[in-house]
């Protein structure tokens, strides 16, 4: 992996993003902000799983209303995400959001956005300037460049113009996003920015898709702008489940030794040389695990070949064969238990350990 892309610090409520801190994950309610009691319980729950910031849409005043009894019943920062109407940018702030998300262009009267920005300075809120490649083509748009421009090149364009405002306005509390659908325009265009400014970069595949797909597409997108050092908070945005969103993120990150958070399996994808249903046993482990928030790497292998040496290396491993298993932690043998007992007692050596 390449060095991580030097940026300025932020604190958004008590999570400090860039400057070296270890990347953030976040994700965003999917519920309808104005009912206040279901986006609070959408919100704990993903607190549960580890989420470390949090967005909400502010589509108009009763939404923005909401914002100080959400921010009193959680714990993780919450964003407002707004869209054209800049009092509800200016509501959110008043009602105590820990930060803005705003695309450019969506509020194009500079008098507007310097209202938000000396707002958000007096308070110290920063904001995040969103730039997804769907948004730029909308009627109206100022930021539509000639068509031999790439998209990749429009989304980088538009989020300085708006930085350059931002820094008129004695601004630099930001934080910056470019995203897409396409893999290659999202990575082109975060490649391009990365050394034409000094703020931290939010990554995302943007509309990336249901579950099964979409945590494919992020993760090649995520992972290999990761891996060149650029990145310093991610959302994993599917059609689904807010709580797949962050489990996602954190695997996206343990993937590449950028995060510590919760357990790691390495299981079998199991063959013909396997002698137990060692499919079932690595579901029924990895849902046992799902309720560890402690860094632990557990192997559930199949047959000789690789099987001891994985479960040996693991800090807990069990290497299957017929009938009987051998359990290994930290590199020693230390049991051998029959097939009906491999999860309880796979399970014991865990939470022993």
């Amino acid at each position: 992996m390449r060095l991580r892309r030097a940026s300025r610090a932020i604190r958004i409520g008590d999570v400090t993003v860039g400057g070296g801190a270890p990347v953030v994950v976040q994700s965003m309610a999917k519920t309808d902000t104005r009912n206040v009691k279901a986006t609070i319980d959408q919100i704990k729950g993903l607190e549960e799983c580890g989420c470390q910031l949090v967005r909400v849409a502010v589509p108009d005043r009763e939404a923005a209303e909401a914002i100080p009894a959400i921010k009193q019943g959680i714990n993780i920062p919450l964003i407002a995400d707004i869209h054209f109407d800049y009092r509800l940018a200016l509501m959110a702030i008043e009602g105590g959001v820990d930060g803005l998300r705003i695309n450019p262009g969506n509020i194009q009267d500079e008098e507007q956005i310097a209202q938000i920005v000396r707002a958000a300075k007096e308070r110290e809120v920063p904001i995040r300037i969103g730039v997804n490649a769907g948004s730029l083509f909308r009627p109206g748009r100022r930021h539509l460049e000639k068509q031999e421009s790439t998209i990749a090149n429009q989304m980088v364009n538009a989020a300085l113009e708006q930085i350059e405002l931002f820094e008129k306005l004695d601004f630099e509390l930001i934080k910056v996003a470019l995203k897409a659908f396409d893999v290659p325009t999202t990575i082109e265009a975060n490649r391009a920015i990365a050394d034409k400014m000094p703020y931290p970069i939010h990554l995302g595949i943007t509309e990336a898709g249901t579950p099964k797909k979409g945590v494919i597409r992020s993760a090649v997108g995520i992972g290999i702008l990761l891996h060149d050092g650029i990145g310093d908070t991610i959302r994993v945005s599917l059609s689904g489940d807010s709580h797949e969103e962050v489990i996602a993120g954190y695997e996206i990150l343990k993937s590449l030794d950028l995060s510590q958070r919760g357990p790691t399996l390495i299981s079998c994808p199991s063959c013909g040389r396997a002698e137990v249903d060692i499919v079932a046993l690595a579901n029924a482990v990895e849902e046992r695990l799902a309720r560890l928030e402690k860094p632990i790497k557990v192997a559930v292998m199949g047959c000789v070949v690789n099987g001891p040496g994985e479960a040996r290396d693991a800090d807990v491993g069990i290497a299957c064969g017929k009938g009987r298993g051998v359990i290994f932690r930290k590199g020693e043998q230390v049991r051998t238990v029959e097939e009906k007992d491999f999860l309880e007692a796979l399970m014991a050596e865990i939470e022993a350990l």
